[in-house]
C-alpha cells in the first residue's frame, strides 16, 4: 500500500517503512506526526483519489531526526563590472519514518 501526502508545499509518495526528509516540522525526536492531507492511496490495481484530500485518511510517522541539508551557493555576477556577490543557504529538514497508512 502506498499514499501520496502533502506537506510543506510538496507532494511525497510514501510506503510503510520509508524514511524521508521533509520541510522542518515541530516535534521532538521519537514523537509521532499524523499527516491528514492525503491526496491518493493505492494498493495494487485499486486507487482512491481525493478531491482534493481523502476523507478519513491518515498517515502516521515517527520523527527520526532534525537537521540541515548541505550548503548551496548562490552567486550573482556581472561581467566586466567588477561586481560579484556570494551567498550561502542551508535548509532545515525533519527526517521521518512512515509507520502506518490508513485509508
Amino acid at each position: 500500500m502506498y499514499a501520496v501526502i502533502f506537506s510543506g508545499g510538496k507532494q511525497y509518495r510514501v510506503q510503510e517503512g520509508d524514511t524521508l526528509k521533509i520541510e522542518s516540522l515541530p516535534g521532538d525526536v521519537g514523537g509521532t506526526i499524523d499527516f491528514d492531507k492525503i491526496l491518493m492511496v493505492g494498493e495494487g490495481d485499486s486507487i482512491k483519489v481525493g478531491q482534493p484530500y481523502l476523507n478519513g485518511g491518515k498517515v502516521s510517522a515517527t520523527i527520526v531526526s532534525h537537521g540541515r541539508h548541505k550548503k548551496i551557493h548562490i552567486i550573482k555576477f556581472r561581467r566586466r563590472k567588477h561586481h560579484e556577490k556570494w551567498q550561502g543557504h542551508r535548509q532545515n529538514y525533519t527526517e521521518v519514518k512512515i509507520t502506518e497508512i490508513k485509508a
